[in-house]
């Protein structure tokens, strides 16, 4: 998508939804022919944006596109760094692994802050490389981060973004999403978003991390997941509507920034503790399957590292590093 195109766009904008903008001023004010104007509105329609067309009055925005284009995005962004640099795809395999290409890309120089946003994802994967249902209408995203910082506190990236993926869901609709450990994003009982992390380190310290995203937001889980309708929800079943996913992917890059930016000033602590604040897990009877064992208990505290305390039924504290834990009651 070249920019010329979007400075149509931009052009189309100012004037305002519904206003026409002649063709002359069009042409004169990108210092193109007619000719080359009529392309590009025909390229913008192609891209979902309804415009009219008249002989007398020019062209008319209607209406916006409902993809997650960079410029739709970066009408409600603040951040000063993360998503400034911004790659939109209609499908692909996995934003991660694109993001991860792209980075070990001989001549390929990616920004901190980058982010990789798709349409769909046909082979995306989650935490423990599960597999991770990416159909269209989610918010399917990669940030390529360089924080220097040593692997064993990589945990707190991946706690910046799930509890900003909260943050941004309660602050744009007003629904009480909280953060099961150690990285969805619940509704009442069910998931509507998750987070990853992936490294590259070197001696010890992050080279680079790749922090994925997925938000369920457009879609219908009866219809894309049918098998899992009683453990996963999307924002649209949840609000009976289908809502633009431009501003809520603006505030929730906006929130993560916020946290990332404390993260590199050494304030993990406060990190931390919004977390905390936000755990559907914590003071709750819980099931935990780790790769050597499984066992129920009440999740006390996430300590320093963000590993989980869970005191065992009718045993010691157990300090859970990686594993699932399911809320029982």
């Amino acid at each position: 998508m070249s920019s010329p195109i979007f400075d149509l766009l931009r052009l189309l904008d100012e004037a305002g939804i519904d206003t026409p903008v002649s063709l002359a001023a069009l042409s004169e004010k990108l210092g193109v022919s007619r000719t080359i104007v009529w392309k590009q509105v025909n390229v913008l329609r192609e891209l979902g944006y309804v415009i009219d067309a008249s002989p007398k009055t020019g062209y008319t925005l209607r209406k916006r596109t409902r993809l997650l284009l960079p410029y739709e995005v970066r009408r409600y962004l603040t951040t000063k760094v993360v998503g400034q640099e911004m790659h939109h795809f209609s499908e692909v395999p996995s934003t991660n692994a694109l993001a991860r290409q792209m980075m070990h890309e001989v001549g390929c120089e990616v920004r901190p802050g980058t982010v990789l946003v798709a349409e769909e994802q046909t082979g995306g994967s989650g935490r423990l490389n599960r597999a991770w249902l990416s159909p269209e209408g989610g918010i399917w995203a990669t940030i390529v981060l360089m924080p220097k910082i040593p692997v064993d506190d990589s945990f707190i990236i991946m706690a910046a973004a799930s509890t900003s993926l909260a943050k941004a869901v309660r602050k744009e609709f007003g629904l009480s999403a909280l953060v099961n450990w150690p990285n969805d994003v619940f509704i009442a009982d069910k998931k509507v978003a998750g987070t990853t992390l992936e490294l590259s380190a070197e001696g010890g310290m992050i080279r680079y991390c790749l922090a994925g995203i997925g938000i369920d937001a457009n879609l219908s889980v009866q219809k894309a997941m049918p098998n899992l309708g009683n453990i996963v929800t999307s924002l649209s079943d949840e609000l009976g509507y289908e809502i633009d996913r431009a501003p809520l992917f603006a505030v929730f890059l906006k929130e993560f920034e916020r946290r990332y930016q404390m993260i590199l000033k050494g304030e993990t602590e406060a990190v931390l503790r919004e977390w905390r604040s936000l755990s559907r897990t914590l003071h709750r009877r819980v099931r935990v399957r780790t790769v050597h064992e499984g066992f129920d208990g009440e999740a006390m505290d996430i300590d320093e590292t963000g590993a989980l305390l869970v005191h065992r039924d009718g045993g010691d504290v157990e300090r859970v590093i990686a594993g699932d834990c399911i809320v029982l009651e």
